[in-house]
Parts: structure tokens; C-alpha cells; sequence
């Protein structure tokens, strides 16, 4: 979506005055910044709070009336999150709530607080929000507040024994408080996790060095792009007293390697990045009209937001181009659409904020509106992220109150811009702001989303496997010397794939650095493998065995969390972690999927039978390894090599007693059938923990026992003992306790009656017609499994065996 050159009719386009607008349209009045730098004489150490109410202060008193008459009416505020929330919190401790803890400083009581999710999108949006809510009526006076401090944490916590660190933990006498949450749902996966897309540096090189590719530009000159770029907004950061680097930096600075300016990931040298070592604070205030008019605010110091959009983009490895960000585009076309008339084109802006975290930041907005990009300078009011600073989500904030001051001092009515985001070039905000007044005008972003979100998605895997293709790459350059490498790949069938490179293969990250000379190393042959729960590739076949060589799975040798026997064409598996219910950990999840594989793998292995040692079957997952962005990793075939299995072709039976929970409901559920005690409860209580029934609880369940008991149990945890379970069809016998393993070995003698190639073959059908809702399209799945029956000896021997009236003796083939 790129920005057109003219504008479409609106009724914006009306010119009117100050009295014809409607008293509800909002406008910024106040702006605010508070900041300190360790080096300050005057540095206090202030928390997140302390300088988010200095900030604050500042705004209100920018709006140049009475300050309590101002505060007094203040009904709605708003605060971005903390770069320390993006984890654990601050080591210093936090308040019990963060935006009432600034409202109580300043002696604020609005009718609602938010919280706001982290993203670097969020002062923009939220300032579209707030000024939405007042031309709807919902909030006469409003304001948006924010602080970082990531500059004072690692200063003391690196500087000073714990004992001397400040407490800024405070028990707050909180209002009402709308929490949105951290947010990072379309940012974070747990794939994205596993393979070192953590940090910006390794996100953003990876489309950078895409774009790099499609300009087709060698290494030296696109450096020095980057460093063309960056190196004047500094000139910009030198002259603002709230800096966190006010320090005119050269071209070659930038752009050349020292021990002060050193790799950080190809490509990106340390200043060219977002600094975020920052302590910093900022804020704005909204009004309506009507309200502005009555506290006697001076429409001089009126700025009005014309034009303005939110949008969302596609997770990084869905986009058709990782160098381009359309969302981007998008927000500020439609941003500039709904601005007043005098507005022409991007060339029309007489002051931009462009958020700046990374080079590809820039130019994913730059490329598709036209923005020129010949003087650096006019593309940002702050001084940009790698040199004003910029930690976490607050940055944008201070643009906009950049934006405000220059637009108020200009004085002939122009348009400035700030274009903002989070994430991967995940969300974006646009704000397109003047002096000239204009009627509110509600946006089109969730119609514009919607078209985005309905563009196809680049096909994706999460299994690396075999010979594939280099598309991006990001290479880490460590302290201490060595180096990492995360390579975004296509596999044989055009899927793309994240993956790490085998430790120690130099050869594959000369090729990707460019150390063997290689100027571009997309399109490379590399070689995959899924080694555990992450893939990883090497230059040669012969390096990546060499580093993971591929090992038979075994079920007869030794297992920490696993009991394993073999009684003829029977395995029996036992969960042994009887202390803890036999709860899966790690260990026993990677354990029980080399058994179950090695169970399918074995020809002499018929039946398995699946059973917990203890009191209780399973109560799901190990609680200490559930935290934040950290659920159980599974490999590919789901919980214990079973919940998501697509070969499972051989007789599973669970014998199952005491507790069955969560995943160790779901893992019986994958089970082909069921013997029970008459003492089993089942249920699944993810939800109770913020987690969802991901492994079968929200597909199986409904399938199984109907719709409505299963979103029951989902929804609510109920419990059902075993006669509710039998009935609801989630077993298929239940007995007395005492009598379970007879029962077991009952229902396994009459496995083994039947043919086991006549087994694997009817399990074999009924998943592949398992797909079709229809019966009859059902029959008609085209399959080998009839063919494998009608060509086998097992059909031989039964039809020996019924001719003679003896039992068979199978032969499994």
C-alpha cells in the first residue's frame, strides 16, 4: 500500500474556525519532559514513577492555566509500559500499580487509568485512542505518561552492592485501572524463542540484511548507508537537553568498527542501534474544545490531530518480503488520507518524528511514502533512538511532544508527523498533527487491517529438515570474542523455517558474514536438522553429523523418568515421577518421545501400554518449568512424542488411576484406548494458570465427549470421576483399582489376537479419513492401507487359520 501523491476527497478538506467545531474535538494542549543523566550533578536516581509525574507536571503546566484546575479535571488518563516490565520488573521493586502511582504524585483522580501493552507504537496509538474516547464523549480532559530508567538499573545493579540499591516498591491506593496486558502475541512465539529471535539487534538484522539483498548493494555500501543516515540525526540529539548521547557523531564514526562502536550482529555496528540506556519520562495532555474554552486555554497553544492510524503486521516469518513492512505503509497513507486541507503530499510536512530503532525502521517507512532521506536531519525532532535514546515503548512520546513545540513555534498552521512502532515492525501508529483546527474524523484502520490481514501468508515450518536455502540471516559478534549465527532458511518445498547454525561451524558463518568474501550469502545450500525442540543447519552434510549425528531411537536402555520393559510383542512404559505426580518435565517429555518412536520403529513391538507409577497417572505440566514465554517445549510430535503424532499406527492403550490432569489428560486422549480405575478424576485446569489446553483439550476433548461438556471442562475445570468419564465416552473400560492390571493385560490379550499388520492398517484409514466430515467422501480417502492388507502374509495366516479352525499365529507383515 503506498502512499498516493494526492489526496482523496474528505470532509476534512472544509476549512473552519475555532467556533464551528464541534466542542467534543480533542486537542493537544500540554506537553511534557523530565530526564537525568547519571553524570548530572544534580542525579537523584528517580523510579519510572518519579519521572513519569515530573513529566506530567511539565504538561500541565505547558497548558498555561491554572494547574489544579487542570488536574482536577483530568478523567482519563493513560501510561506506556516500562522497558523493565518487558520481563520480571525492576530489581528496585514497583508499585503495586504503575499509573495510579504517577496520578497519586500529581494528586490526580480520573475516572479510569490504563495500563498500556508494551510496543514502541503505543504513545501514538494511545493518543489516537484517548483523543477517540473525547470525540465520543467519554473523557473531556485526558493525558498519556511514560518513564524509563533502564540507564539508573544497570548503573546501580552493576555499581552497587544490593544492599545500597533504592526500593521503589510502594503499596498504591489504586482506582479503576483498564490493564491491557504486556501485549506480545503478535511479536513473540515460542519458535521465534527458541531460536534467538529475543533481542532487536537479532530481529532487525535479519531484515536488514533482507533488504540489503533485494537493493543488491555489497557490505561496504550498505554500511555506509546506515551510517549516512544515522549520523545527522545526532546533530539533532546534541542540541536536546533530554539526550541520553548529546554527541555529534561523523559518518565515518558510524560507520567504521572500533572498540567503542563495535559489532554488535552483522550488520549492525553499536551506534547504529536504539540505546537503551535511557532515563527519561514524558507526557501529554488532551482536551475537548468545549473543555480547553472553558479552563481558558489559548488556542495558540491548540494542536489538533488530523490524521491518524493503528495497524498490525503479520508475524515476521508470514510476510512475502522480510525487508518490507506493509502495515507501515499502510497506517501512514491512510494517516495522511484523513488529514485537513494544505496537506498535499509528505512533502507538504514541515516537521517528521520517525522512529528510528534500526536503519530498516526508517526506510520501511521512507521507501513506500517517498519521505526524502537527503537530509537525515528532517526525519526526526528528538535526535532518534540511537542517540536520544530510546529502551522500551516510551520514545514515541517524546517525538510527539517535539512535534507539538515545533508546530506551535512554526505558528503558520503546517503538519508534522509521527510514525511510530513495536516489535518486528510489528504495530505501527501514525499521528498527523497542526495548528490549523479540524473536525475529528474517525479512522478506517480495522477495515485496512482486515484487507492486511487477509493477504496470503508466506508458507512456514517449524521443522527444519534436510537440504534447504539461506534467505536472511542475523550473526551475533560476543564480547568475548566468537560468534553465533540465526539463519532464516527455505527448506525443498519453498517453506520457510527458523534455525540456529551448529556450534562451531565457522565455515557457515565466514559464509554469512562475509569473512570468506562472500558479499551476499542468500541462496547458499545449507543442510537441516531438527536437533531436539530447535532446528539446526550447517554449510555441509558432513559438519551437521558430525555436530548432531542422527542416533536410532532406543527403548531398551536406562531413563531417568521412565520405566521401560518388553514382555514379547508388548512394551509397557511407565511414567516414574511418582513424588510429583508424574509430572512432565523436560526430561521425561523428550524421554517418552525416543521411547514412543522407537516402540513405532520396532517391528517385533506390537501393542504399548502407556501408565503412571504412584498414586496418580499424570498431573500434566512440571509447575517449575511454567513461567512467562516458557510453556513445556515440545518437539514435533507433541507432548511426550504423542498429542500431535501423525504416524501413530500402532495399538496405544493408557491404564490410568489418581489424578488425570491437563496434559496428562491430553496425552490419554491420544491414547487409541482407555482402561481406567474406578478412582481417576479428570480435568483440565490450564486456564487457572493463564495457559490454554493446547494439546488436545480444545480439539480431542470436543470430538470425543461433545461440544458442550468439553468447553465445560475447558472453560471451567470441572472434574469428572471415572463414571462420568465412562459415560461421556473418554474410556473405554473402568474397573476397581485392585483390578486394573488385569484388566490391562485383558484388553492387551485381545490385541494380540488380531492381526497387527490388520491394526496398523485400520489405524492408518481411520486417520486419514478422520478429515472428512462426510462418511461417504470418508470411504473414499485414497490410502495403501488396503493394499498392504489385500498383499500381506498376516491375510495368508488368517485365512489358514479360519480354514482350519486353529488360531492364528501372526507374523506382523
Amino acid at each position: 500500500m503506498a502512499v498516493s501523491t494526492h489526496r482523496t476527497a474528505h470532509p476534512a478538506d472544509v476549512s473552519v474556525t475555532i467556533d464551528e467545531l464541534d466542542p467534543a474535538t480533542p486537542v493537544l494542549v500540554g506537553v511534557g519532559e523530565a530526564s537525568e543523566r547519571i553524570d548530572d550533578p544534580g542525579y537523584a536516581a528517580r523510579s519510572e514513577c518519579d519521572l513519569a509525574a515530573m513529566a506530567l507536571r511539565e504538561a500541565v503546566a505547558d497548558i498555561c492555566v491554572d494547574d489544579a484546575a487542570v488536574l482536577a479535571a483530568l478523567d482519563l488518563a493513560a501510561m506506556t509500559r516500562s522497558f523493565d516490565q518487558m520481563s520480571v520488573g525492576s530489581p528496585f521493586g514497583q508499585p503495586t500499580n504503575f499509573p495510579w502511582a504517577v496520578l497519586r504524585r500529581v494528586g490526580a483522580e480520573p475516572a479510569l487509568a490504563i495500563y498500556e501493552r508494551l510496543g514502541g507504537e503505543t504513545p501514538q496509538s494511545l493518543v489516537n485512542e484517548l483523543a477517540a474516547r473525547i470525540a465520543a464523549g467519554e473523557s473531556e480532559v485526558a493525558a498519556v505518561f511514560g518513564a524509563d530508567i533502564t540507564s539508573t538499573t544497570r548503573h546501580i545493579t552493576r555499581g552497587k552492592p544490593r544492599e545500597k540499591w533504592p526500593d521503589f516498591s510502594e503499596q498504591v491506593d489504586a482506582g479503576p485501572t483498564d490493564d491491557h496486558g504486556r501485549g506480545t502475541h503478535r511479536v513473540n512465539s515460542r519458535h521465534g524463542v527458541l531460536h534467538g529471535m529475543t533481542s532487536a539487534p537479532a530481529q532487525f538484522a535479519v531484515m536488514e540484511n533482507a533488504r540489503r539483498h533485494r537493493l543488491g548493494l555489497d557490505r561496504a555500501t550498505y554500511r555506509r548507508q546506515m551510517a549516512e543516515l544515522f549520523a545527522p540525526l545526532s546533530e539533532v540529539a546534541a542540541s536536546n537537553p533530554h539526550s541520553a548521547s548529546p554527541e555529534v557523531r561523523s559518518v565515518e564514526e558510524v560507520g567504521t568498527v572500533t572498540d567503542d562502536n563495535r559489532l554488535l550482529f552483522d550488520p549492525y555496528l553499536r551506534l547504529m542501534v536504539a540505546r537503551d540506556q535511557v532515563n527519561q519520562g514524558a507526557a501529554v495532555v488532551l482536551m475537548s474544545v468545549g473543555r480547553a474554552q472553558s479552563l481558558g486555554v489559548d488556542p495558540s497553544r491548540w494542536v489538533f490531530l488530523h490524521g491518524h492510524a493503528s495497524l498490525a503486521e503479520k508475524h515476521v516469518l508470514a510476510r512475502p518480503d522480510l525487508s518490507r513492512n506493509p502495515a507501515a505503509g499502510a497506517a501512514f497513507e491512510h494517516a495522511m488520507d484523513l488529514a485537513g486541507p494544505g496537506l498535499a503530499g509528505v512533502g507538504d510536512l514541515v516537521v517528521k518524528d520517525i522512529y528510528s530503532c534500526f536503519p530498516v525502521a526508517v526506510t520501511s517507512v521512507t521507501e513506500p511514502t517517498g519521505i526524502d532521506t537527503s537530509d537525515p536531519r528532517t526525519l526526526t525532532v528528538t535526535g532518534g533512538l540511537p542517540y536520544f535514546g530510546g529502551a522500551g515503548s516510551n520514545y514515541s512520546l517524546h517525538g510527539i511532544a517535539g512535534v507539538v513545540r515545533h508546530l506551535r513555534a512554526d505558528g503558520a498552521g503546517g503538519f508534522g508527523v509521527v510514525s511510530s512502532n513495536g516489535g518486528m515492525m510489528s504495530k505501527c501508529a501514525v499521528g498527523v498533527y497542526s495548528t490549523t483546527p479540524a473536525p475529528w474524523v474517525n479512522d478506517d484502520s480495522k477495515v485496512i487491517q482486515a484487507a492486511l490481514d487477509a493477504a496470503p501468508d508466506t508458507p512456514s515450518t517449524e521443522v527444519g529438515e534436510g537440504p534447504a536455502t539461506v534467505e536472511a540471516w542475523a550473526v551475533q559478534y560476543l564480547r568475548g570474542g566468537g560468534r553465533s549465527a540465526i539463519v532464516v532458511a527455505r527448506d525443498l518445498q519453498g517453506r520457510r523455517f527458523l534455525a540456529l547454525g551448529v556450534d562451531g561451524d565457522e565455515a557457515l558463518l565466514d559464509r554469512l558474514d562475509g569473512t570468506d568474501g562472500t558479499d551476499d550469502p542468500v541462496g547458499t545450500r545449507i543442510h537441516a536438522r531438527r536437533v531436539g525442540t530447535t532446528n539446526r543447519v550447517a554449510l555441509t552434510r558432513r559438519t551437521l553429523d558430525a555436530a548432531h549425528p542422527v542416533r536410532r531411537p532406543r527403548w531398551d536402555r536406562d531413563f531417568e523418568r521412565l520405566v521401560v520393559s518388553r514382555d514379547d510383542h508388548v512394551l509397557h512404559i511407565a511414567l516414574d515421577r511418582p513424588d510429583d505426580g508424574n509430572a512432565l518435565d523436560q526430561t521425561m517429555n523428550t524421554e517418552l518421545e525416543e521411547v514412543v518412536a522407537a516402540y513405532l520403529a520396532d517391528p517385533e513391538l506390537w501393542v504399548a501400554v502407556l501408565e503412571g507409577r504412584g498414586s496418580d497417572f499424570c498431573v500434566g505440566h512440571e509447575p517449575a518449568e511454567i513461567g512467562w514465554g516458557n510453556t513445556l517445549v515440545r518437539g514435533d510430535n507433541g507432548v511426550g512424542g504423542i498429542t500431535r503424532r501423525t504416524d501413530l499406527e500402532k495399538p496405544l492403550v493408557a491404564a490410568v488411576h489418581g489424578r488425570v490432569l491437563d496434559e496428562g489428560l491430553e496425552l490419554m486422549m491420544a491414547c487409541h484406548l482407555v482402561v481406567a480405575a474406578d478412582d481417576v478424576r479428570l480435568a483440565l485446569t490450564q486456564a487457572r494458570r493463564g495457559l490454554i489446553a493446547e494439546e488436545g483439550g480444545l480439539v480431542r476433548l470436543p470430538r470425543q465427549v461433545g461440544s458442550r461438556l468439553a468447553f465445560e471442562m475447558v472453560l471451567t475445570g470441572r472434574r469428572l470421576d471415572a463414571g462420568q468419564a465412562l459415560a461421556a465416552g473418554l474410556l473405554t473400560r473402568c474397573v476397581p483399582a485392585s483390578e486394573l492390571g488385569s484388566a490391562v493385560d485383558g484388553l492387551v490379550g485381545e490385541l494380540l489376537s488380531m492381526s497387527p499388520t490388520s491394526l496398523r492398517a485400520s489405524l492408518r484409514l481411520a486417520r486419514a479419513g478422520a478429515a472428512e466430515g462426510d462418511p461417504v467422501a470418508a470411504l473414499r480417502v485414497e490410502s495403501d492401507a488396503a493394499d498392504h492388507i489385500t498383499f500381506s502374509q498376516d491375510l495368508l495366516i488368517g485365512l489358514d487359520a479360519a480354514r482350519s479352525g486353529g488360531d492364528p499365529e501372526w507374523g506382523g507383515v
